[in-house]
């Protein structure tokens, strides 16, 4: 296939064509792809930042229903720890050091569940035989921190939400049904973070977490355009010199 534009000549096949638009569609598509993920990251800092800034939620009085729109919402509540069974969220990395959070089941006055509180990170001891004293004095209390979700893992093993049997009791993976089970009652499906300045707890240094910035997606929006733009050049000129070569 042949055509003239601006006086000049192009020559060019119907496969090296539909190759071409295959490939100039895919890369553009993943640009607008990126370009909308850094939307979506956009609106999720700032739903963040306004749940930071918000009031605190007493929850003596209030659910929480949807805990993933009220994620780092600050909250307040009076209740008692179960001083008897706490859990250690095993292989947590703090500074380059291995540890344990400690997540402390906190019943609520006025509701029929407890929350896990989140009390901070402890470094792990000589060996995992011996586990970290995070005993806590009992008797009626008032907690203030946030929610969030309930620590990650990149990997989950089969078993690692399995608990072990001693107390406390160290878990890979944080599933709030078998906690449940465990405790014998019902626990709410995030966490408590607890405020870094309250008492009895360890190390607290809480993130808000956003694996890629807005501005990183925008970079890579710019590079999968960039590469459409350098494929279109890189196709004119090879169909232009097909021509002079067909002219010669």
């Amino acid at each position: 296939m042949k055509f003239t534009l601006f006086k000049r000549s192009f020559r060019f096949s119907w496969i090296g064509l539909s190759v071409y638009l295959l490939l100039v569609t895919l890369l553009c598509s993943l640009g607008f792809w990126q370009l909308d993920r850094a939307d979506q990251k956009r609106a999720l800092l700032s739903q963040q930042q306004v749940a930071i800034e918000a009031g605190s939620i007493d929850m003596n009085k209030q659910s929480i229903n949807d805990s993933q729109s009220l994620r780092y919402r600050k909250v307040v509540m009076t209740g008692r720890y179960d001083t008897v069974h706490q859990f250690l969220i095993d292989n947590q990395v703090v500074d380059g050091k291995s540890g344990y959070f400690v997540l402390t089941p906190f019943f609520i006055e006025g509701q029929n569940f407890a929350v896990l509180v989140n009390r901070g990170w402890v470094e792990l001891g000589k060996d995992r035989n011996s586990l970290p004293d995070v005993s806590l004095v009992g008797g009626q209390t008032r907690v203030s921190g946030r929610i969030n979700q309930f620590p990650s893992v990149g990997l989950r093993l089969k078993g690692a939400e399995i608990p072990t049997d001693t107390w406390p009791s160290v878990v890979q993976v944080v599933d709030h049904q078998v906690l449940s089970e465990r405790l014998a009652y019902a626990i709410a499906a995030y966490q408590i973070e607890l405020d870094a300045s309250a008492e009895e707890g360890y190390k607290r240094d809480w993130k808000v977490a956003v694996a890629i910035p807005p501005e990183k997606h925008l970079a890579y929006a710019v590079q999968w355009f960039a590469l459409a733009l350098t494929l279109t050049i890189l196709f004119i000129w090879i169909s232009a010199r097909k021509r002079s070569e067909y002219t010669a």
